[in-house]
């Protein structure tokens, strides 16, 4: 095998690494979340593993990425398979705010291991530096935790934003927001495919560029 053949199998697998850890992870910190609530679902299922086997999406982890990746999107986006969640253990515990919490967990890990990566990066790496397999997994770290961080904010069911929104609204009183955002959900992934599959995801993309810059120091 070439030595270029070599490396592209290296930066690919870097690229692979960085995304099991940036969505396994998100899943199971909604777990740990819930479990930090009484909720132990998820440990029961043995969900709370990092085995990625237990955490593989048939749709989020295969077949989405590769049709982004063959239909030329230019943008890759992927999910694990969602950790289960006993809402009515949360809530009887802590209620709405404590599901706000679990919601928003796998966003706040996404957040912090960029804020880790982008550290590293700095401290470890000039720009001038020729990128090896170290330099490579932690800025796929870096974007992918951004990438899905920014995503699963959207408040379109079922991303966690949606799902933050809906329980923050049910806790003041607005439950017709819950409401809305359940009748909504059977098309969230409708309206999803079409922010990835068209122009509407550039906005997106150039907020995710400056936040990674900011994060960098460019």
């Amino acid at each position: 095998m070439s030595e270029l053949g070599s490396f592209n199998i290296a930066m690919i697998a870097a690229q692979i690494i960085a995304l099991l850890i940036a969505i396994i992870g998100h899943e199971i910190m909604h777990g740990a979340a819930a479990y930090a609530f009484g909720d132990t679902t998820a440990k029961d299922e043995g969900r709370l593993s990092v085995n990625p086997i237990k955490h593989i999406d048939p749709i989020g982890t295969i077949a989405l990425p590769l049709l982004l990746l063959v239909s030329g999107s230019g943008f890759l986006f992927g999910w694990a398979k969602p950790v289960p969640i006993d809402t009515r253990r949360v809530l009887e515990r802590g209620g709405n705010k404590a599901m706000v919490v679990v919601s928003l967990a796998g966003v706040a890990y996404n957040l912090a291991l960029a804020c880790l990566a982008a550290w590293a990066l700095r401290a470890l790496f000039a720009p001038t530096d020729e990128v090896n397999f170290l330099s490579c997994l932690l800025l796929s770290l870096l974007m992918w935790n951004v990438i899905l961080a920014f995503f699963n904010l959207l408040p379109i069911p079922p991303l966690d934003g949606a799902n933050a929104v809906a329980f923050a609204a049910a806790g003041i009183g607005f439950y017709g927001v819950a409401r809305a955002f359940n009748r909504v959900g059977m098309y969230g992934f409708i309206i999803l495919m079409l922010i990835l599959m068209t122009d509407l995801k550039i906005p997106l993309l150039a907020a995710m560029k400056a936040v990674i810059d900011f994060m960098l120091g460019v």
